[in-house]
């Protein structure tokens, strides 16, 4: 009896203890979490200090005292074409604090030890995927990856202008956490949970225009937890033109389809 109970106790303490520790992949996997490897990215460069210097975010870094440009540069804005050639030199910079070419140059290494901050070397602390994984939330964030359509290159400017990245993340790679909403974060436009909330185009222009839709509205338990979220979609049909929603339109759909995710940065200045 005695021994029984003993066994149930180191049961409990062990399925107690596998839940706690594994329960945010339990709850992704049951509710059907969609996590982008720019959102993984983001929460590596957040778990790993990068915004510390670089900003919030990486929309731009702290003052460095020393160096050229005077402050530790961001992820965004088009910034890592300035100091990367190719994309593998962000993994450089990433596991070893910069490019070889430039760690190889006596003149660079001289330079920098006037800096307050150098770039440390992750090389010994981040896996594989999880500088992969970085490299896609800087390429999201950088804002160098265009639409070649010119209809949705403006849409991406208007997007940008509108402030549709910041509840959706950059480029829609999903957003910040929403609570009440059904899967608890403002969903992004990369992959199932866009095409869970938007059938078609005439979805898509709804929600643009009023901010919900009628799928939605008229479902007992989806209107429940839309009318319970507490970040709201707005609704732009009177801030946009309809030349604007077309091409907000069309940027979405560029980005959902993810062609984008196969063309390398435009660096190499």
């Amino acid at each position: 009896m005695r021994r029984a109970l003993v066994q149930n106790v180191w049961a409990i303490a062990f399925w107690g203890l596998l839940l706690w520790v594994g329960w945010p992949w339990i709850w992704e996997f049951v509710w059907g979490v969609e996590v982008t490897p720019a959102e993984r990215g983001r929460r590596v460069a957040e778990q790993s200090g990068c915004f510390t210097c670089h900003g919030p975010e990486g929309s731009g870094g702290v003052p460095n005292p020393g160096s050229e440009e005077g402050e530790v540069p961001g992820f965004t804005g088009g910034t890592p074409m300035m100091y990367a050639k190719s994309e593998q030199e962000l993994r450089e910079y990433i596991l070893d604090g910069a490019p070889a070419r430039k760690r190889n140059d006596p003149h660079y290494r001289e330079k920098i030890r006037g800096w307050l901050l150098v770039m440390p070397a992750y090389r010994d602390v981040l896996s594989q995927r999880e500088v992969d994984d970085l490299i896609a939330y800087i390429r999201a964030a950088s804002a160098l990856l265009v639409p070649e359509d010119p209809l949705a290159a403006k849409g991406q400017e208007i997007a940008l202008r509108a402030g549709c990245f910041h509840c959706h993340g950059p480029m829609g790679a999903r957003g910040p956490s929403n609570p009440g909403s059904f899967k608890g974060y403002i969903p992004g436009w990369w992959g199932n949970d866009f095409r869970e909330l938007v059938r078609d185009e005439a979805e898509l222009r709804q929600w643009i225009e009023e901010g919900n839709i009628d799928r939605l509205r008229d479902h007992w338990i989806a209107r429940r937890y839309v009318e319970g979220q507490k970040v709201y979609m707005p609704a732009y049909k009177n801030v946009l033109s309809e030349e604007e929603i077309q091409a907000v339109m069309a940027y979405v759909r560029w980005v959902n389809r993810g062609e984008w995710q196969r063309t390398p940065l435009p660096l190499g200045q």
